[in-house]
């Protein structure tokens, strides 16, 4: 059974909980700066194939030509998306030109 016991008004076992929570990140405060374990870490990464392209290839047929429509999609989007911010880089110019003679009398 669990002690439930009470030290100023808060359970022991959320004190519990708190200490090791603590000793936890302290200790993975010295693993993190010990330059051996870094160099390890970053060595399993470098070798983890972690390019997108990889996964795709492992993916069915069937999926491929979905991402591949999702993709020609995705594209069309950008480019309605470019032509949106040259117009509204231009009424901005536009703008502009109508401000600057309120600008400069403000000045």
């Amino acid at each position: 059974m669990a002690d439930h016991s009470f030290s100023d008004g808060v359970p022991s076992d959320s004190v519990e909980a708190a200490k090791n929570a603590s000793n936890t990140e302290k200790l993975t405060d010295q693993v993190m700066q010990n330059p051996r374990v870094l160099a390890a870490l970053q060595e399993r990464l470098d070798n983890v194939p972690h390019t997108p392209s990889s996964y795709i290839e492992t993916l069915p047929k069937a999926v491929k030509r979905r991402i591949n429509a999702l993709k020609q999609l995705q594209v069309r989007c950008a480019h309605i998306e470019a032509k949106f911010y040259e117009e509204v880089h231009d009424l901005e110019r536009k703008y502009a030109a109508l401000y600057q003679p309120l600008f400069d009398k403000r000045r």
